[in-house]
C-alpha cells in the first residue's frame, strides 16, 4: 500500500465515460488511441505507475468536455502488448483524488495537479459494512440481474467480503456515468451500498413502468 506521502502531486488522467475504478478493486483496460498509448509508456517509466481514471462531464450548451473533480488513481499491475501495437493493462485501485487544476505540459494526454486530502480511508484496511443485510441485498440483486438479463456466479457473490461484493457490483452494473460518479464519491462503503441499492430499485421501478417522483 502507498503511504500518502509517496503519492504524486500530478497525475496523467484517462477520461473514460462509464469506466469506474474503486480503491482496492481492479479494472482491465484496452488501450489503442495513440495519446493513451503514449501515456501508458510514460507511466511505466515512473516508480508509482499511477493513472488517474476520471469521468468526463458534458457541459450543456458547450462543445467543451470537462472532467469531474473526483477520480480514482490506479496502479498498472498487468501489462501486455498485442501484435498490432495495442496495450492490455490492469489497474489496481489505490486512492481517490480531487483535481485542483490542469497541469501545463507538452504531452498529448491530460495531466492534472491533484489533492489526496480527505481520502485517507482509501489507503487503510479493507472496509466492512455493518448494516449489510446480505440475503435481502442479494435478493434485490437477483431481481435486477433477471430484469437486465445479466449472469453472475452467485456462489462467489455469497462468499465475497463486503467490500469486494459492493465495489465489484458498483463497477460492473450497467449504470449511467453520472450514477457511477455518485458511487465513486460515496464517502464510505455503507454509503456506497445504500447508493447502489437506490440505483437498483430505481431501475426496477422504471422497468416495471411505475411512475417515479422527480
Amino acid at each position: 500500500m502507498f503511504p500518502i506521502k509517496d503519492l504524486p502531486a500530478t497525475l496523467p488522467v484517462f477520461p473514460l465515460p462509464g469506466a469506474l475504478l474503486l480503491p482496492r478493486a481492479r479494472l482491465p483496460l484496452h488501450i489503442f488511441e495513440p495519446r493513451y498509448l503514449a501515456m501508458v509508456e510514460d507511466v511505466l517509466k515512473t516508480p508509482h505507475r499511477l493513472i488517474g481514471m476520471v469521468q468526463p462531464r458534458d457541459v450543456p450548451g458547450s462543445d467543451t468536455t470537462r472532467l469531474h473533480a473526483i477520480g480514482c488513481a490506479g496502479r498498472i499491475t498487468g501489462f501486455s502488448e498485442t501484435e498490432d501495437g495495442r496495450y492490455m493493462i490492469t489497474l489496481a485501485g489505490i486512492s481517490r483524488f480531487r483535481i485542483t487544476r490542469t497541469a501545463e505540459g507538452f504531452e498529448p494526454y491530460t495531466k492534472c495537479d491533484v489533492s489526496w486530502d480527505g481520502f485517507s480511508r482509501d489507503l487503510g484496511p479493507t472496509e466492512k459494512d455493518a448494516g449489510l443485510d446480505r440475503d435481502r441485498f442479494l435478493d434485490l440483486l437477483g431481481r435486477f440481474f433477471d430484469a437486465e438479463e445479466l449472469k453472475t456466479d452467485w456462489d462467489s457473490l455469497n462468499d465475497a467480503e463486503d467490500e469486494l461484493l459492493i465495489n465489484s457490483l458498483s463497477m460492473l452494473c450497467p449504470f449511467e456515468p453520472e450514477d457511477r460518479q455518485a458511487l465513486l464519491e460515496a464517502p464510505s462503503l455503507t454509503t456506497r451500498r445504500e447508493t447502489l441499492v437506490t440505483l437498483i430499485e430505481f431501475a426496477l421501478r422504471r422497468g416495471d413502468g411505475e411512475d417515479i417522483m422527480q
